[in-house]
């Protein structure tokens, strides 16, 4: 399966990890969009000022969004997305997801701090993904990784929640929203062919 036919399946699932219901996501995300309109709308345009994750862990939070979901020819990636924004929404929103984050954060910070001397956004990019891969694949995963693969896999669901609640994520799978038809032609060959249908 490729990787974002597995973003946009994650974000399709309910957020059980976090206690999110899809219309709180869905919240999330209109509010998200609404913030990042407006600081894009000032001259200059202005930064995000995060309101729960502090500077180590708001820079953790982006470049791990980006580990998941990265920049590439389709699309920007989760931090141009507004992932990171939507995050700090729901921390502060749904604040019975805070410890679970924050802990998250911290072991992921101190795996770094262990194996390369710096904390995680720090380290270089193939350190970086030495850490990921061994809390990505929980079949894979030691012991002593399981509570980062706890939280990475949380982590990873609400990224993909995040970007394909976002402008990005709605153009990189397709959705064309409640566009007016002037007629029903009914279902295109290809649409039928995908579903089994004649």
């Amino acid at each position: 399966m490729e990787r974002r036919d597995m973003m946009k399946l994650l974000a399709t699932m309910p957020l059980g990890a976090w206690a999110l219901s899809g219309s709180e996501v869905a919240d999330a995300a209109t509010h998200t969009h609404a913030v990042l309109e407006a600081l894009e709308g000032e001259q200059p345009p202005r930064a995000y000022t995060p309101k729960f994750f502090q500077p180590l862990e708001w820079r953790t939070v982006r470049v791990l969004a980006d580990i998941v979901i990265p920049r590439d020819e389709r699309s920007g990636s989760a931090s141009d997305a507004g992932v990171p924004q939507f995050m700090d929404f729901v921390m502060v929103t749904y604040a019975s997801n805070q410890a679970r984050m924050r802990d998250g954060l911290g072991w992921i910070n101190a795996e770094s701090r262990s194996r390369f001397g710096v904390p995680f956004p720090d380290a270089t990019a193939a350190q970086r993904l030495a850490i990921v891969d061994d809390i990505a694949w929980p079949a894979k995963a030691t012991k002593a990784h399981q509570s980062g693969v706890r939280f990475f896999n949380a982590f990873r669901d609400l990224t993909a929640s995040g970007f394909f609640t976002s402008r990005i994520g709605v153009k990189d799978i397709g959705y064309m929203g409640n566009m007016p038809l002037s007629a029903w032609t009914g279902c295109t060959p290809a649409a039928e062919q995908h579903i089994g249908v004649r």
